[in-house]
């Protein structure tokens, strides 16, 4: 076993059993065949916005050490529908707790949360399991997670109580009301289930728990390559793509006027 996985996640202890990690991937099974990705986008992982460390056990990690927040995800090319998102900074969460973030720019596909596959617990993510994320998304985020910082202690914890409770969505088995997830009991037989310590649980069961799958819903999609962390990053608004898009213009020209 490595000491460490690299990037967001830290090995503390060691496993109580053997970590199958070349064959933990989350990823589009079509991936592994010969098909022509359309719509993606090249992103390298530049740091983080507001976060924390959260002790967790979960994709066959026990007791180590993530973290758990917002990753800024440098967007630096894309094909297709990629285009949505203006070069630069993305703000996106972990989807999976076996693979490291990518510290030079890889290629990801850009497709739908619900048609993610978790080959660790051998799940496609699911439309209702979608459906909660974009909710919880809507209802909780805060783009504060994200101007740059420094973070308050507050912001660092409600980042970190959102990603856990990402998590939580992703790896557990529905329950059968929301009112049933606790991030910090693992309810799930088998390879699923993830359990979390050293964070703000009660505001990440809050949140859970106050969850329909009928309320307001973002526009969220996933960012996966095999053999890298996948990320869950939402569609920026048009006025936000415009702004974007005019800051980075007046970034270059200042850059250039600089050189002169």
């Amino acid at each position: 076993m490595k000491p460490s996985l690299g990037g967001g996640v830290i090995m503390r202890t060691l496993p109580r059993r053997t970590l199958l990690c070349a064959a933990v991937v989350l990823a589009l099974p079509a991936l592994a065949s010969n098909v022509t990705r359309a719509d993606t986008v090249d992103i390298a992982h530049d740091g983080y916005g507001a976060y924390g460390a959260t002790t967790f056990w979960a994709a066959g990690h026990n007791g180590n050490v993530a973290m758990a927040g917002v990753y800024q995800l440098d967007k630096t090319g894309h094909t297709g529908v990629g285009a949505t998102w203006p070069n630069g900074l993305v703000p996106g969460f972990c989807m999976e707790l076996q693979e490291p973030p990518p510290a030079s720019a890889q290629t990801y596909t850009v497709m739908m949360p619900d048609d993610v596959y978790n080959s660790y617990t051998g799940q496609v993510l699911g439309v209702q399991k979608g459906n909660y994320l974009r909710e919880l998304w809507a209802r909780y985020y805060d783009t504060s997670w994200t101007t740059g910082g420094p973070y308050t202690a507050s912001q660092n914890a409600a980042a970190e109580a959102f990603a856990a409770a990402v998590w939580e969505i992703i790896y557990e088995d529905l329950p059968t009301s929301p009112t049933g997830w606790d991030v910090n009991t693992d309810g799930t037989l088998g390879a699923g289930g993830f359990l979390a310590q050293n964070l703000d649980a009660a505001t990440a069961n809050k949140w859970l728990h106050e969850l329909t799958g009928t309320g307001p819903k973002a526009d969220l999609r996933a960012f996966v390559s095999k053999g890298h962390q996948d990320y869950l990053a939402v569609v920026p608004e048009p006025a936000t793509v415009i702004f974007l898009g005019l800051g980075g213009a007046l970034s270059l020209v200042r850059r250039r006027r600089l050189r002169t």
